[in-house]
């Protein structure tokens, strides 16, 4: 073998290395970027679960946000980190994620559903603050990915009645604007004095801030399936 051929091999070595190097790297900061967002999850889903149960009897607006929180920032914000790479159900194959996914966000969005009613009917008024008109878009957004999440779910039998495509990319937008404004509309619950007066104005000010860095964490994957998919048919 001739020099010239081994400093080619040499080359085509390194660069592999140096590839497989990069891939490493990129799969540990993903898998710490995840492990990071389940444990914000936990912290804000805790804080409101301590504040939702701070008296020996719940009244409604305890249960409204034991319920939603429940609902939207534990079980849908989990439904859509278990599609990403390196999820907790990295080891089931696509399919078993996506029925767990599934399965995950039905209970998530009728529980969240549930909290956001009986609150409703608790109300004379409704829809005059910030953390209302929010919710409202979660509960209409939120509906509609219940009922889009089966078409997303079937899309393969469905091929031939709604291009499998659309039915996904719709699913991602719509599940995604849902989780997004529910969050939102949790922080201005935060900001209402009954949480401020138990939490502290300090402490509910890092409360606010992680919670809009972990609803930032959870939406990244979806947003790059949804760029990358909608690229690529753009392409096509």
């Amino acid at each position: 073998m001739s020099a010239k051929v081994q400093d080619v091999n040499a080359i085509e070595k390194d660069v592999f290395v140096g590839l497989k190097d990069e891939q490493t790297v990129l799969k540990a900061t993903r898998s710490i970027l995840t492990l990071f967002t389940h444990i914000l999850v936990g912290i804000i889903v805790g804080v409101c679960f301590l504040f939702g149960l701070r008296n020996e009897t719940q009244s409604v607006t305890d249960q409204h946000v034991l319920l939603c929180v429940f609902g939207y920032q534990l079980l849908m914000a989990e439904a859509i980190l278990a599609m990403a790479p390196d999820s907790w159900l990295s080891t089931l194959n696509l399919k078993h994620k996506k029925l767990l996914h599934w399965i995950m966000q039905v209970l998530g969005s009728l529980l969240a559903l549930i909290g956001s009613f009986i609150k409703i009917l608790d109300k004379n008024q409704h829809w005059n603050t910030l953390h209302g008109q929010f919710a409202l878009v979660a509960m209409v957004f939120t509906s509609v990915s219940l009922v889009n999440g089966l078409t997303s779910l079937y899309a393969f039998e469905l091929r031939r009645f709604l291009p499998g495509l659309l039915s996904k990319l719709t699913h991602i937008c719509f599940g995604v604007v849902g989780f997004l404004t529910a969050s939102i509309s949790l922080i201005y619950g935060f900001q209402k004095n009954s949480f401020r007066n138990w939490a502290t104005s300090d402490l509910t000010d890092i409360i606010i801030i992680l919670t809009a860095v972990f609803t930032a964490f959870v939406i990244i994957n979806p947003f790059i399936t949804f760029y990358g998919r909608f690229r690529g048919a753009i392409n096509k």
